[in-house]
């Protein structure tokens, strides 16, 4: 039998290097969702605190009382959920150009529900956040998240968290300059082709005054939408590539705002 002793010192810091992992994994894209069970995370998170308990060098923490060891929990907390929550808005992209075009080609009261995020979603906002996640996975851009969580340990050990306010404000209002650039970028080709059926419409309504353009546009809106969403397709992995980028940015940003 194999027998593992821990001191009082060595399990408080273990259990802080828990709950950083735990928090990260919580929020974290493709690890929080929800075909990730309850407990494959908790386990996950374990094995994962445990292999960085052996393999990095950690120092005791300094702390007066419980409420001193307590403050330093929070703080572990905070770091994973920022840095998860770093890398999980970046998924959020699709999903608003998603919206987007759904209100282009009419289709924005068609929702349902995401079993990720529990609301109600765009139907090609929801394609294309699978496909971005799946894309995800084959790229083992969700290695590069989880290492980026492992390699902040040594920009930010156990207890060394300051938050900067200000360079966290800053990351954000530049990430939402990026969210709605990089939204109509995605959503560009459609927009511009129901731009050009708009037009056609109105000069046909002129033309023959008889026709039901209402009727006929709805149709041919999705008709269009749907030809060109087909189409545009094989950009996704290109749009995909952006996003990761902007999601190492963003991660390397909230990291310098809390050392």
């Amino acid at each position: 039998m194999v027998h593992y002793s821990l001191s009082i010192e060595t399990l408080e810091v273990f259990l802080l290097i828990l709950a950083r992992i735990a928090s990260f994994v919580f929020i974290a894209p493709f690890f929080s969702q929800s075909g990730f069970p309850n407990r494959v995370q908790v386990g996950f998170s374990v094995v994962v605190s445990l292999i960085l308990f052996y393999t990095l060098p950690f120092e005791s923490v300094e702390y007066d009382t419980i409420f001193g060891y307590t403050a330093v929990l929070l703080k572990e907390v905070i770091c994973g959920l920022l840095i998860g929550f770093s890398a999980n808005i970046c998924t959020y992209i699709v999903q608003f150009s998603g919206h987007m075009i759904d209100m282009d080609i009419g289709l924005s009261m068609a929702t349902q529900l995401d079993p990720v995020t529990n609301q109600q979603v765009s139907l090609t906002g929801v394609l294309y956040e699978y496909i971005i996640i799946l894309l995800l996975i084959v790229s083992d851009m969700h290695r590069f998240i989880l290492r980026a969580l492992c390699d902040a340990y040594e920009m930010i050990p156990i207890g060394g968290i300051t938050l900067g306010f200000d360079h966290l404000m800053e990351s954000m209002v530049e990430f939402m300059a990026d969210y709605l650039i990089l939204g109509f970028r995605i959503m560009l080709p459609i927009f511009a082709c129901i731009l050009i059926l708009n037009v056609v419409l109105g000069i046909l309504a002129k033309v023959a005054p008889q026709m039901n353009m209402f009727v006929v546009g709805m149709q041919l809106k999705i008709i269009v939408g749907y030809v060109i969403i087909f189409l545009t397709v094989s950009l996704l992995p290109t749009y995909a590539d952006i996003i990761y980028q902007e999601m190492k940015h963003l991660m390397v940003t909230f990291m310098e705002g809390m050392y």
